[in-house]
Formats: structure tokens, C-alpha cells, sequence
């Protein structure tokens, strides 16, 4: 468990605070609309609204989307929907660190809040650079200067060594919000010492980083099972030599993962029997499902879901398991012709006694789209920091945080 600070470490009554949260939303490309809040209602209904509630004068720091993509828009929508969650006003200030940004921190009462312009509206927040190299930017020494304090939230961001998630680390003394706690904590009880067996649930549309978390889980010890679904058990069956067809062919060549078959060679062999692949699958003709085994590949039709056979096998292993986490669904759950791989092996994640860990847009879309999301025992806003920490990376953030620990500058 990574050893940071937290909110419980300090009395921020009267304190002027930066928190960087992920407030980073689906936006509607046309009427540039937030599609869903539940980045704003996570981080609403804990760090800030104890925050507010404690006393402290709350300067909110977020971002949304990057410049030149349809997303990257103001952050007015979202301080008006944290207002209706908190039942408070969050007054949102169009500039960054100017004038205005500056007099309305000077002004904030206790308990008040605000939130500033997206911090990529900084042309140099996403250049990756250390800590203190960001602790030296105009944009960290000027909000630096008004703050006493500042809290970082943001754990689907701290893979990234941006100026607003590492600069005011190394400038101020600085603590993880609850969101980034639970977080950790979810994840270092299923990467650290896991109750046995242990399983991981690898699926989705993509496969680039299923390779690196299922070496890092298995030659560490950590994980009994690697389960394989989705396009990552289509990159996994080639590996062990099965020609799945044209279509399914060309999606690993397309997305350029076909370079890591030897690698997922290497490890099957090293762990034999812990990399489970499918036995059977369901294909797409016309839009109907058709079922069929392994051996009776290659098709000539895409492959959208986990067969029978399979969804029996895995979760007869997924009911011994006393750890779970799940990142990607086995199959397309969008369309209900191939949505049975999903509902059944998430079915049986819920039913479980498990610990299990859920974490990605897409799984966590499906597991809530399932009515599951108060049955699986924590559900991670996370995307890319949490792969990155499924791989055993250390990320700029938790370790910036972990060297304000041992500074003991609280």
C-alpha cells in the first residue's frame, strides 16, 4: 500500500485548498452537453462536500477533454452539477490563474467553493515534466502563492505528469482526497496480498495492454487466473495457434497487437494453465448468434461474444475465487444478441463472496447497465491510470505524494 497523506492528516477549517479532481465527462459532439456525471457525483459527495462541510475555502481544479477535440469545452456545466449535488453554490470562474481567477480565491468564505477554467486551457499543463520542474510554472507559483493546502483527487489522471496533477505537489503540502484513497486502497488489496484464489477478468475491444498486466499479476504471484474474453481473447487464442478467420484477423492487425504473441507464448508456457482462453465462441451472421467451438475455426464471420461452454467453465472459477477484478467485457453487451458472455460471467462476479474490483468505461457501463453496481464491491472511475497500475507501473502522482509523506510537510 502506497503511504501518503490524507485528509484525516490535517485541520483544513479556515484553510485556502486546490483540489485537483477528474471531472473529465462523455460530451455530446453536437450539443456539447455532459452525457454523465458520475466523475462530478464521485468526487462531489466525498472530498468536497467534506471539505466545504469541515470549513475550508475550496478552489477546484479539473479538466475536460484536450484542445482541438469536440470535448474540450468550459467547465460551466459541471460546476453548475456539482452545485445541485452539493445543494450549495459552486460559482465557476472562466480564468485559470489571472486576475479574476486570484480575486475570487481572495474572496471565498469557509465552506465556499469554486471552480476554475480547465486546466488545459495551459498551454503547458500536459507537458510531461517532474514535479518540480511544474512547481516552477506560472501557472503552479501563482495559485501556489493563495493556497495552504492542496488535496489531489484525481486518481483516473495520476498516470499523467501534467503541471495541475504533480506541480502544486512539490509547491504546497499536499494530501490524497478520499476518491484517490479508495482507490489505492481498492486496488493495493487486490495487487498486494489478495485473499487466494485470485482472478483476473481480461476483456474488452482492445488488447494492447493485456499482455503487461497479465505477465505483472501472474510472474508476481498475484493472480491464480487469467481469464480471457472480448478482443483480448481473440489475441490470446492466436497465440496458441488458432487461425480465428479473416475478419477477427485483420482486428488484431488493425489495432497492432498481433507483435505480442510471442510474449503471451512465453507466459502461457511459464504458467501452463493459469491463461484460460475460450472454448467456443459466438459468431455474427446477419446479425443472428450462432455458437461455435474452437475447432471449428477459422469463420469467415466476426466473433462477438464468449460461447456456452466457456461462460460455464469461467464461472465455475469465478465461484472459487476470493478475489476478483474484471477490466473489459468478454463479448459486444451492446447489442443483446451478444450481450449473454457479459450478463452471465458479471452475473456471477455479483453472486460471489469475493472481493471483486471492476474498473474501465465500458465494464463499468456494463456492470451498471446490468443493475450490478451495488453487487460488486467497488467499481473504479479509473481508465488509463488503472491499467497503468494493473501493470505494476508506479504512477508520477501516488509517487509525488509518497516523497510529501516522507517530507512530513503537514
Amino acid at each position: 500500500m502506497p503511504r501518503f497523506l490524507t485528509l484525516d492528516d490535517v485541520d483544513v477549517k479556515g484553510k485556502t485548498v486546490l483540489v485537483r479532481v477528474d471531472f473529465n465527462s462523455p460530451v455530446d459532439p453536437e450539443t456539447k452537453k455532459i452525457l454523465d456525471d458520475t466523475r462530478i457525483k464521485a468526487h462531489g459527495k466525498t472530498t468536497l462536500k467534506e471539505l466545504s462541510e469541515k470549513g475550508a475555502k475550496v478552489v477546484i481544479l479539473a479538466h475536460q477533454g484536450r484542445p482541438g477535440d469536440p470535448d474540450f469545452i468550459p467547465l460551466d456545466q459541471h460546476a453548475k452539477r456539482l452545485s445541485e449535488i452539493l445543494g450549495k453554490p459552486v460559482r465557476y470562474v472562466d480564468d485559470l490563474y489571472g486576475e479574476e481567477a486570484k480575486r475570487a480565491i481572495r474572496e471565498l468564505k469557509e465552506g465556499e467553493l469554486i471552480l476554475l477554467k480547465n486546466t488545459r486551457s495551459y498551454p503547458d499543463e500536459r507537458k510531461s515534466k517532474n514535479p518540480e520542474e511544474h512547481a516552477r510554472s506560472e501557472f503552479v507559483r501563482e495559485l501556489a502563492s493563495l493556497a495552504d493546502l492542496f488535496v489531489f483527487d484525481a486518481f483516473s489522471a495520476a498516470h499523467r505528469s501534467h503541471a495541475s496533477v504533480v506541480g502544486f505537489i512539490a509547491a504546497l503540502p499536499s494530501v490524497a482526497g478520499r476518491i484517490m484513497e479508495r482507490e489505492l486502497r481498492a486496488l493495493s488489496r487486490v495487487l498486494e496480498s489478495p485473499e487466494k484464489p485470485c482472478i483476473f477478468i481480461l476483456g474488452g475491444a482492445k488488447a494492447d495492454d493485456s499482455l503487461k498486466i497479465s505477465r505483472h499479476v501472474l510472474n508476481n504471484g498475484i493472480a491464480d487466473y487469467v481469464l480471457t474474453g472480448g478482443v483480448t481473447g481473440h489475441l490470446f487464442l492466436a497465440a496458441t495457434g488458432v487461425d480465428l478467420g479473416k475478419p477477427n484477423m485483420e482486428l488484431l492487425e488493425k489495432q497492432k497487437v498481433l507483435d505480442l504473441i510471442p510474449g503471451i507464448k512465453e507466459l502461457m508456457a511459464r504458467h501452463p494453465g493459469k491463461i484460460r482462453v475460450p472454448v467456443d465462441v459466438a459468431i455474427n451472421i446477419e446479425g443472428r448468434r450462432k455458437e461455435i467451438s474452437i475447432r471449428d475455426l477459422p469463420t469467415e464471420y466476426s466473433i462477438l461474444d464468449i460461447g456456452a461452454k466457456t461462460i460455464k467453465e469461467y464461472c465455475e472459477i469465478i465461484r472459487k475465487a476470493k478475489s476478483i477484478v474484471v477490466s473489459g467485457p468478454p463479448g459486444v453487451y451492446e447489442r443483446k444478441e451478444f450481450s449473454k458472455g457479459t450478463k452471465e460471467i458479471f452475473e456471477a462476479v455479483a453472486e460471489s463472496e469475493a472481493f471483486s474490483l471492476v474498473g474501465g468505461g465500458h465494464t463499468v457501463a456494463a456492470v451498471q447497465e446490468l443493475g450490478l453496481g451495488d453487487k460488486v464491491s467497488y467499481i473504479s472511475i479509473a481508465g488509463g491510470a488503472l491499467i497503468e497500475f494493473l501493470t505494476g507501473s508506479k504512477l508520477p502522482a501516488v509517487a509525488a505524494l509518497e516523497k510529501a509523506a516522507e517530507k512530513k510537510s503537514v
